[in-house]
């Protein structure tokens, strides 16, 4: 995959809205490791995982963009510097899938698995975090499908998160 040349890269990071606070706290880390490599984070501008990454992302200088699913601004949590209010509801994932270069679960239920069938479907990479339950954990590297247009890549930590960016992104 190549890096974009008129624009940062941009990571789809979905999950949980309700976890545990050790995988809100490693979501915050996700969200550091990002900005550092100059990664714009989307996420569903939500709670927990999401709110997870933003913070970390931008307590770190980054740049977080929240797709919510009201037609609410103030819905995004604080931690959000760009909130695009979509009025859609569980329709919004499908922005959020495509908003990223590539994704990166990190546990999830229902919602995540549909943004996670959605990337698959068109063509985009995605990263689990291994040992943060959900879908993420459930899928290991399984093909969701025929396709094969796009690619699983579990990463059991952070160290193996930003090889799997490396790899995709050529640095």
């Amino acid at each position: 995959m190549q890096r974009p040349a008129h624009r940062p890269i941009q990571a789809a990071v979905i999950g949980d809205a309700n976890p545990p606070l050790a995988i809100v706290k490693l979501a915050e880390q996700v969200g550091r490791l990002l900005t550092r490599r100059g990664i714009t984070v989307v996420s569903g501008g939500l709670g927990g995982v999401m709110e997870g990454v933003s913070r970390g992302a931008r307590e770190a200088g980054g740049c977080v963009v929240g797709i919510v699913p009201s037609n609410r601004l103030e819905e995004a949590n604080p931690w959000c510097n760009v909130v695009v209010p979509t009025g859609m509801g569980h329709a919004r994932n499908v922005l959020t899938a495509l908003a990223g270069d590539f994704v990166i679960a990190i546990g999830g239920g229902a919602g995540t698995l549909s943004e996670i069938c959605l990337a698959w479907i068109h063509g985009r990479p995605i990263l689990t975090l291994q040992g943060t339950g959900g879908w993420a954990d459930r899928l290991g590297a399984t093909p969701l499908d025929q396709r094969g247009s796009s690619r699983i890549i579990p990463c059991a930590s952070l160290a193996e998160l930003e090889r799997a960016i490396d790899e995709l992104f050529g640095d």
